[in-house]
């Protein structure tokens, strides 16, 4: 270490102590620090000596709930709030597990209800079991008023009523084969303490089938003439869900789910399925059902329902997770209170499949999203694309397989169309040089008038109709959307894997971006990439065919390009089922063009518009009438301009 070394380090070292020395407090300073330490050690002491003053309140308060709870618990206190009732608001919750091969319900003593209902068949995109409710994401509520008292049967508890000897005591119940099981639950009035039952009771009485998804369901009151007021004409049923989410694509599952209602003399209806949305139904109702993408919770009256005050909304605060929307209903179910009373129904808890909603003759299968709006589209749907696509899945064949089929055999009907466009389009090719000419001697916007009239003529004259490969493919077009509304809607189709694609309902998604893109997404779908180029390179390709220029749509070009791209950003999220089958009828098309072009010879065409220009142009008798009312109003069309 040299000298210059050794200097600078002393020097730092005396700077630092120099500093140190300067920046320390004076003694003032001290006693002022001291002084604040001190202010802040008393009113730390005060917030603390409040803190234990707050807690010693709330510990009050939480004993005088404690004291109105047990006084509110009492049998005095008990008759004052429940009546007939007070003996019912104490028991076990005890939860009755009842099964056939295809449901699992959990029957609940407090309220008597079904609090849970699997689908045992099905499971959830994330592969758990699927449960439509749960206990505590739904309520099944009679309510009514009972001397002076307002009653809700969720608060009391019910008891098991077992159809058979043998089942008695048990929590678990199955439905043998082709065989049926009927179990109830009562709740009692005026029970004794000693007996626990009497002969007034409302009855919840549950009959479940073999192999389906459809429970019967009565409400019986019996007995209840000077329990129920005597000017009743009707019970309140409060039945509200939230909805659980099922499905890969939630906000997809959310656009399809609401609540559909079938009016007694009326079509099917729903609420909104994008919006918050509600109705007052004031006229008879026949059944409402809580609907999602492909399943359903459905009560159905045997006779009808008075009316109903239906909702559906998101609940900000729940969003995220299992939870979907909120769905509420509150039914007027009819009541007479002069006599025992049995009010029928039944209860569908099962998928949207068209062919099982189909057989209960209930117009339920208006649920899923076929185009009902639009007769074409349903009759396209109905009496074509779903018998069809039944007969081929009888053969047990992969999905996408049987998608490759119903294409094939669409495109095989399709053909006489796709061959009049062809022809109509080689004919416009063949009469392009005749229309540039006549571009080049109207050149100016003036003259468009002029152009437009002798491109008409030339047209006439050719026999040659430009809207007539605008018809084919207006032909086409509701069986485009048709199968737009079949493929999302396809329960058939729901957790079906097919190459990369693990789900053919929902998107398939081969990279996941980790953010989102306004109008794309957060994901890449290959099937939807491969729709988006085929319709590109097709687009291309019929603008080469038909020699169309910008001179003769300005922009049109351009806009043909842009919607391919479009249709990715909109598809993107939609299901890979639709994105292949667009794709796979790209494709096709692109076999059609090759086949009709080995019999179509366009110099025979040229050769026959060229026939067709010299013969006499005949007016239609439209044509004629127009000139003739014009001749009237003193207009010759074919005098000379001076």
């Amino acid at each position: 270490m040299d000298r210059n070394t050794i200097l600078g380090l002393v020097l730092i070292f005396a700077l630092f102590i120099g500093y140190s020395w300067w920046s320390a407090p004076s003694k003032a300073e001290l006693e002022a620090k001291q002084k604040a330490q001190d202010s802040i050690a008393f009113v730390e002491a005060k917030a603390d000596s409040l803190t234990k003053v707050s807690a010693g309140l709330e510990a009050k308060n939480d004993s005088i709930k404690i004291i109105e709870d047990s006084l509110i618990s009492t049998p005095t206190a008990l008759k004052d709030k429940l009546g007939s009732f007070s003996q019912s608001s104490k028991g076990e919750n005890v939860e009755y597990v009842i099964e056939n091969e295809l449901l699992k319900l959990n029957i609940s003593a407090k309220g008597g209800r079904i609090s849970q209902a699997e689908l045992k068949n099905f499971r959830t995109f994330d592969s758990i079991p699927l449960i439509l409710f749960t206990k505590d994401s739904s309520e099944f509520n009679l309510s009514f008023a009972s001397n002076n008292r307002n009653i809700n049967t969720e608060e009391l508890f019910f008891k098991p009523v077992f159809s058979k000897k043998q089942d008695e005591g048990k929590t678990k119940l199955s439905v043998k084969a082709n065989d049926s099981l009927t179990f109830a639950m009562r709740l009692y009035a005026d029970a004794d303490d000693t007996i626990g039952n009497s002969g007034k009771y409302i009855e919840f009485l549950y009959t479940i089938y073999s192999n389906s998804y459809m429970i019967g369901f009565k409400i019986n009151f019996v007995g209840m003439q000077d329990i129920i007021a005597a000017n009743a004409n009707f019970i309140d049923l409060y039945w509200n869900t939230d909805l659980r989410r099922q499905e890969k694509n939630a906000k997809n599952e959310n656009m399809v789910s609401s609540v559909f209602y079938k009016l007694l003399k009326d079509d099917v209806d729903y609420l909104s399925e994008t919006k918050d949305d509600e109705a007052s139904l004031k006229t008879p109702i026949k059944w409402i059902s809580y609907s999602q993408q492909f399943f359903s919770t459905t009560l159905i009256a045997k006779d009808q329902f008075l009316n109903a005050d239906i909702k559906s909304f998101t609940e900000k605060n729940k969003e995220g997770g299992r939870y979907l929307k909120s769905l509420r209903s509150l039914i007027g179910i009819p009541y007479q209170s002069n006599a025992d009373n049995t009010v029928a129904m039944n209860m569908y808890l099962g998928p949207n499949k068209y062919n099982i909603l189909k057989t209960y003759d209930l117009e339920l299968e208006r649920q899923i999203p076929l185009g009902w709006s639009f007769f074409l589209l349903q009759w396209i749907n109905r009496y074509a694309v779903i018998p069809v696509f039944n007969f081929l899945d009888s053969f047990n064949w992969n999905y996408g397989i049987i998608i490759l089929v119903l294409t094939i055999l669409l495109k095989i009907v399709l053909l006489p169309i796709a061959y009049k466009s062809y022809l109509s389009s080689a004919k416009m090719k063949v009469l392009k040089p005749e229309i540039d000419e006549i571009s080049a001697k109207f050149p100016k916007k003036e003259q468009a008038m002029d152009k437009q009239r002798a491109t008409m003529g030339l047209y006439k004259k050719a026999g040659v109709n430009p809207m007539a490969g605008c018809i084919p493919m207006l032909l086409q077009f509701p069986i485009l959307i048709a199968l737009f509304r079949f493929f999302p809607a396809s329960i058939e189709l729901r957790q079906q894997p097919f190459l990369w694609a693990e789900d053919l309902s929902s998107y398939d998604s081969i990279i996941n971006l980790g953010f989102n893109i306004p109008f794309y997404g957060d994901h890449v779908s290959l099937f939807a990439l491969l729709m988006a180029v085929s319709n590109l390179i097709y687009t291309k390709m019929n603008m080469d065919m038909m020699g169309s220029s910008s001179t003769q749509m300005p922009g049109m070009k351009t806009m043909m390009y842009i919607m391919p791209v479009m249709f990715l950003g909109f598809l993107n999220s939609y299901s890979s089922a639709l994105n292949y089958y667009y794709f796979l009828s790209t494709m096709m098309t692109f076999g059609q063009m090759y086949l009709i072009r080995q019999f179509v010879n366009e110099d025979k065409i040229h050769a026959k518009i060229q026939e067709n220009k010299k013969k006499p142009v005949t007016k239609s008798k439209f044509q004629q009438r127009l000139e003739d009312m014009a001749k009237q109003r003193g207009y010759n069309p074919n005098a000379k301009k001076k």
